[in-house]
């Protein structure tokens, strides 16, 4: 199959990719922040790409929080993760229904292909996080580990949502 193989119409289901993508995005969120937790993204000194990217919205960062068992949370933050999960999670099912070549490695390609925009160009461009080449080695790691993990993910419940709702194979399989 090559690259840009294009599936048949008729046998796409949007609606069923973007409730898949909903799901997947919202399930992997989680996943994404667990990795941070064992492989921390970025040295203690550095400020966290979201936080600067609501500071410069204009928004006070500090104030979006609340309690929970004792632990304050950042909900701004964790908001903007989670937000991103679900729109490149629908973003990714609904391309997955028209080229199949985005599933590539069970979507660990696309992991890499989000990894390599966002830390090494969107972050940097708005100043948001220093260039690729600046990042240490244990930030890359941190990331590539954990964006392939949540894109696997939203890939493995993709694939189940899709065909336990339409009861068919992908569309490049029909």
């Amino acid at each position: 199959m090559s690259l840009f193989f294009m599936t048949k119409h008729g046998v796409r289901n949007y609606a069923v990719a973007l409730w898949a993508g909903f799901l997947g995005g919202n399930v992997s969120s989680f996943v994404k922040w667990g990795t941070e937790n064992p492989l921390p993204p970025r040295t203690s000194d550095r400020a966290i790409p979201p936080a600067e990217m609501l500071n410069n919205l204009g928004f006070n960062v500090n104030e979006m929080v609340y309690t929970y068992s004792g632990h304050i949370v950042n909900w701004g933050i964790a908001g903007v993760h989670h937000f991103f999960s679900i729109v490149f999670a629908m973003f990714y099912c609904a391309v997955a229904e028209v080229f199949p070549a985005i599933k590539l490695w069970q979507g660990a390609a696309f992991a890499i292909l989000v990894t390599l925009g966002f830390h090494g160009i969107l972050l940097p461009v708005f100043h948001w996080a220093p260039p690729l080449w600046q990042l240490p080695f244990e930030e890359i790691f941190s990331e590539v580990i954990g964006h392939i993990l949540w894109m696997w993910v939203i890939e493995v419940v993709r694939r189940d949502i899709r065909n336990r709702i339409t009861k068919k194979p992908d569309p490049e399989f029909q």
